[in-house]
């Protein structure tokens, strides 16, 4: 005789569910970032489309034959081909082109950075008027490049510039100097301007560098007996440095690509011919551009190898 198991007053039933995995609650850190990625997004998605969609525009069609005639029919997936960088590098004045681009774009880096300096120093301490200094010390950099461009041409004109004239009347020149037709001063002249210009970009990185400096140090080095060269060369200089590297980078690239500057003083006669004026005349004597695509492309990757060379073997060094 068979008994029944005890009633334990529990039917199958009525089992009870498996309990659900509830999510675990996000720390902190987690909403923080999510909320970081919320707000850079819409920043991002416009630099894509203004920046990055442009360039990979840029890159596809430097590998393709396209006239201008022939753009509107010129797809992502066409015939890509060598050709417009063979060209581009085989074409008579290409490495000329890109020596004045370096020549032009190290001597006014230089230059600039230079003045930039010279500059901070000068209005560095304290006296009557230094405001009034400082704000003109501003208007090459803030004025527009075709009025600062036209200033320039005028004054440097061999019949009726001021600097021909003071020339010939109080330093004695024989003749009058065409300063931008001339292959003899040409270059020097765009250079002088280019460093006229964005020497006051310098001078606000530096002038705040000097400022942070505390005036300890160089009190102390007064006491000491040191000279005002001394003071600087051991003293600011080496605070000045890492904010000269960067100025410097900065400055080259933004250099090397110049475009306006060159072309309303000169338009790239007479020996200041650089990569971008030569970029453009492809694109608009010629109407070739796939060519002009590919001198784009190659004047990148020439930028490219630049600062990875300066983050090789300077960029460590700084930050240490």
């Amino acid at each position: 005789m068979t008994t029944a198991p005890p009633d334990t007053g529990r039917s199958p039933a009525r089992e009870r569910p498996a309990p659900t995995r509830r999510r675990r609650p996000l720390t902190l850190r987690r909403r923080e970032s999510r909320a970081g990625l919320a707000m850079v997004a819409p920043t991002l998605l416009v630099v894509v489309a203004v920046i990055g969609i442009p360039i990979v525009w840029t890159v596809v069609l430097a590998f393709q034959r396209v006239r201008l005639a022939t753009l509107r029919r010129t797809g992502l997936f066409g015939e890509f081909t060598m050709d417009n960088v063979e060209r581009v590098l085989n074409t008579p004045g290409f490495a000329e082109t890109l020596w004045t681009t370096l020549v032009y774009a190290v001597a006014s880096t230089a230059g600039s950075i230079v003045l930039g300096l010279v500059a901070a120093l000068v209005v560095r301490r304290p006296f009557r008027g230094r405001t009034l200094v400082r704000a003109s010390m501003l208007l090459p950099y803030v004025a527009p490049v075709v009025a600062v461009t036209f200033v320039w041409q005028v004054m440097l004109d061999p019949q009726l510039g001021i600097v021909n004239d003071w020339g010939q009347r109080f330093l004695g020149w024989d003749a009058p100097v065409p300063f931008l037709s001339q292959e003899s001063t040409a270059l020097a002249t765009v250079v002088a301007f280019e460093a006229w210009r964005y020497f006051p970009f310098a001078f606000l990185f530096l002038l705040a560098r000097l400022q942070a400096v505390p005036g300890e140090l160089e009190e102390a080095a007064r006491v000491d007996g040191a000279t005002p060269t001394q003071r600087f060369r051991h003293i600011l200089l080496p605070q000045l440095l890492p904010v000269i590297g960067l100025l410097g980078v900065l400055r080259f690239i933004m250099t090397f690509n110049k475009f306006d500057d060159v072309y309303l003083l000169t338009g790239g006669a007479a020996g200041t011919e650089v990569v971008s004026v030569r970029v453009y005349e492809f694109l608009t004597a010629r109407t070739d551009i796939g060519a002009a695509a590919a001198q784009a492309v190659v004047l990148a990757v020439v930028l490219i190898v630049f600062v990875v060379v300066y983050l090789r073997f300077f960029g460590g060094r700084r930050d240490g």
